[in-house]
């Protein structure tokens, strides 16, 4: 797994102020994606264990912080390398959030075992394919009217999708 960005505080990709990595590798290809250089899987750097824990530390040392997000590419497409560093995330900065965002949606991401695992270990995905027809830059966290930010707690106890307003 390839890591081709890496923002230390953000108020743009979910509620707070949050760490932001750049995951490579998206085979999504939505006309009009923000980050096409992402695609590829080996764009960046090696997202070695060793980096991995320099940004969990990071995250750890700056009281500020309300969370980490994965963003990409997409990060569901290397999601039995992503629920490794969300747990070891989780392990250390427990009282933190984790947001993800995917061209996949929900459902889909229920559908396979290892992109189950890390949308579980989630608190919100946004998900859905960026649909160019459908852009609307006034809606938070997102860029097309498709897209939703699900609550996967909240999803969970429902037993059906809970999105937040």
């Amino acid at each position: 797994m390839n890591l081709c960005g890496y923002i230390p505080e953000s108020l743009n990709e979910g509620h707070g102020l949050r760490t932001v990595v750049f995951v490579s590798g998206c085979r999504h290809a939505c006309p009009g994606c923000f980050n096409p250089s992402s695609w590829s899987f080996r764009t960046g750097e090696p997202f070695t264990p060793e980096r991995q824990q320099e940004v969990i530390r990071d995250i750890a040392d700056n009281p500020l912080l309300d969370g980490l997000t994965l963003c990409g590419g997409d990060p569901f497409f290397s999601a039995a390398e992503c629920s490794q560093f969300v747990r070891n995330f989780r392990a250390t900065c427990p009282d933190r959030t984790v947001w993800a965002y995917t061209g996949f949606s929900y459902e889909e991401l229920l559908t396979d075992q290892a992109r189950r695992e890390l949308a579980l270990l989630c608190d919100v995905i946004v998900d859905g394919r960026f649909v160019e027809q459908q852009k609307d830059l006034t809606l938070p966290f997102r860029g097309s009217r498709n897209q939703r930010l699900v609550d996967v707690k909240a999803s969970i106890q429902a037993g059906s999708i809970v999105t937040l307003a």
